[in-house]
């Protein structure tokens, strides 16, 4: 079979390709080139979007050889600043919270990368990457379930992958240990087996590609008294705590809300940052079929941690709906996603709007 691996450098679709040369495919790295000179500044930390791409796009390249693959890089940079950078922008100026990873994987990384890919001739069968989540065929439906590692997990960021796409999708990581991802790629010898992970979006102020000169506006407390000063609502995000400029001996706040229009942050206590429901759209069915009828599941609303049990969707018309969750959850901020699990399989996820 042949198959496409998108290749960042970093170890995990390094051995990602090298498992499946191994097993026999006719395997080819592509690697997306995202970043152009003198657009922003950027900076020195390991991400996903920066001036240090040309280092990963080198030791991808040097990986492919090491193994003997073919390796190709697809100039991505234009569609990534509209379709990714836009969209950060857009939704830090609305005060909401942007969730660039779960984009870029729908749009770019499984979509435009593998699409450019044929369309310039590279001939494969399946795509696959070094993402840790697993698919299969289930009846009709192909089902995106979590990682055997649950600590490495990725099938949140993953939730918004077309049926198409999960069909020629291929992930050899999916039932592997991260420890046993690194002893392979190290006796391998590749030079990717101690590179870190990459953590970050972007590798330079954030502040940058929103684009908007500093304003102050007030910290107020959700009975409205102004408890502090910020230079910009853009700078904050639902339940942070840190830097939120509160003189000493103030008690514990957590920002509850964000109104842009006001460039006002409203903090309050730790209970206030908890909701029992809150509202999701834009719906996409993954693992489950569409269904207007509510039904019980778990929920994760960030990428870290395990679902939360005791959920309820309750879809609606429109093709959002109502997650309620009676334990109550902490930090519900507008913008994110919120993947609903049943056990293993993720049956939709949507992005909250309060």
């Amino acid at each position: 079979m042949k198959v496409a691996v998108g290749m960042s450098g970093g170890v995990d679709s390094s051995v990602a390709a090298l498992l499946l040369k191994r097993a026999g495919h006719d395997v080819v790295g592509v690697t997306m080139k995202l970043w152009k000179e003198g657009r922003y500044r950027g900076g020195d930390r390991d991400a996903c979007f920066g001036p240090g791409e040309a280092d990963d796009i080198a030791a991808a390249a040097a990986v492919a050889d090491r193994i003997g693959i073919p390796h190709h890089v697809i100039d991505c940079s234009d569609a990534y600043e509209r379709e990714i950078v836009s969209y950060y922008r857009e939704a830090r100026r609305a005060g909401t919270t942007p969730n660039p990873c779960v984009v870029c994987n729908a749009k770019m990384k499984f979509g435009l990368l593998p699409d450019s890919a044929a369309a310039s001739g590279i001939a494969f069968d399946r795509f696959a990457t070094g993402h840790y989540a697993r698919v299969e065929e289930r009846g009709e439906r192909m089902a995106l379930l979590r990682a055997k590692d649950v600590r490495k997990d990725q099938s949140y960021f993953l939730y918004r992958l077309s049926q198409e796409q999960l069909r020629r999708q291929m992930f050899p990581l999916g039932d592997i240990d991260k420890n046993e991802v690194r002893r392979i790629a190290s006796e391998a010898g590749l030079a990717a087996a101690d590179r870190p992970d990459s953590q970050d979006f972007y590798s330079g102020d954030t502040n940058e590609l929103v684009g908007l000169p500093d304003r102050e506006g007030n910290v107020v407390t959700t009975d409205g008294k102004t408890v502090a000063k910020h230079n910009g609502f853009w700078h904050f995000t639902i339940g942070q705590r840190r830097g939120l400029g509160l003189p000493g001996g103030a008690p514990p706040y957590y920002v509850v809300a964000i109104n842009a229009c006001k460039n006002e942050v409203v903090v309050g206590s730790k209970d206030e940052v908890v909701k029992t429901e809150f509202r999701v759209m834009g719906i996409r069915w993954v693992s489950a079929a569409p269904t207007a009828e509510a039904f019980e599941c778990a929920v994760k609303i960030r990428s870290t941690g395990e679902p939360l049990g005791g959920a309820t969707l309750e879809p609606d018309d429109a093709g959002g709906g109502i997650c309620r969750i009676p334990s109550g959850v902490s930090g519900v901020a507008p913008g994110q996603s919120a993947v609903f699990y049943s056990d293993d399989a993720v049956l939709c996820g949507g992005t909250i709007i309060g």
